[in-house]
């Protein structure tokens, strides 16, 4: 090891606890307690005079703290989400020594027993990720230039989601004038109408709405993966954001249902998801 005063380099190059259990039980129970809290697996070796294993994090080191508020743990592990791995170490029968909950610095922790008398091991996760800049953006579509392409088959169902798409547009701050409506034979025509309108260069997003009902043949599935796929195209090609409002469902009940009654109406949530995304490419350009 060389250390190099005030710099980073080549300082070191792992850190990890060595934990030395004194039976093939205690070494089971401790191998048991930290794959299931979720630790990938590392190197693992068995020789003539000894076998081990190591788990790994993402990111490892010594911190060192003062004040209130610690826990009293000698490890302390930080994951995605507390509740859940609480949820699985009471699912196993870990010993808790102190059960989840709020903590005045905006996490959620508890301190489990560290199987074979090794200690405490403290668990939390944020509820905010601080280290990274929020790049949600503002659901805000005033000032920005909308189509929506909706397909004539189905029309039934069709109308019902493009009047919920114009709507969604409209409560969020687009006028009447801003969203262009282009109806196209069937679901089969929507990427390359998307395409043409989308190469203009005149909207900032666009929402493409079908019907497609299974019917006896393939003919349901080959439309459903071409026009999936053809949708995904326009956007990769052309950077303009397409809201997918294309329902693909065994029945027409399944259908009505997610044109506005039971499943809510999907052609509301695809104009969501194109302005959520056209906000976010704004704000992306800006910086």
């Amino acid at each position: 090891m060389r250390l190099t005063c005030g710099t980073k380099e080549d300082v070191i190059r792992s850190f990890h606890r060595l934990i030395l259990p004194a039976s093939d039980e205690d070494f089971r129970s401790l191998e048991e307690f930290f794959s299931a809290l979720g630790f990938a697996p590392g190197e693992n070796w068995t020789g003539r005079r000894s076998k081990g294993c190591k788990f790994e994090a993402f990111e490892s080191g010594v911190e060192l703290a003062r004040g209130e508020g610690m826990p009293d743990a000698d490890l302390v592990v930080e994951v995605d989400s507390a509740d859940i791995v609480a949820e699985v170490a009471r699912t196993k029968g870990f010993g808790f020594v102190t059960d989840i909950a709020d903590c005045d610095w905006g996490a959620r922790m508890f301190v489990l027993r560290i199987p074979a008398g090794f200690g405490n091991l403290a668990v939390f996760s944020y509820n905010e990720n601080w280290r990274q800049p929020k790049q949600e953006a503002q659901l805000d579509s005033t000032g920005m230039k909308f189509a929506v392409v909706v397909s004539r088959f189905n029309a039934f169902i069709t109308e019902r989601l493009l009047s919920a798409a114009t709507d969604a547009l409209r409560r969020t701050g687009a006028l009447a004038e801003d969203i262009e409506i282009v109806r196209v034979p069937g679901a089969f025509e929507l990427p390359a109408t998307a395409k043409m309108l989308a190469e203009t260069g005149k909207y900032n997003a666009l929402v493409a709405i079908g019907c497609l009902l299974r019917g006896d043949t393939a003919h349901y599935d080959v439309i459903v993966n071409e026009v999936t796929r053809g949708i995904g195209e326009v956007t990769l090609a052309t950077g303009v954001p397409i809201g997918f409002g294309v329902l693909t469902c065994d029945t027409l009940e399944q259908a009505i249902d997610r044109a506005g009654l039971k499943m809510g109406n999907k052609g509301f949530e695809a104009a969501l998801a194109a302005l959520e995304l056209a906000a976010l490419k704004r704000t992306l350009q800006q910086k």
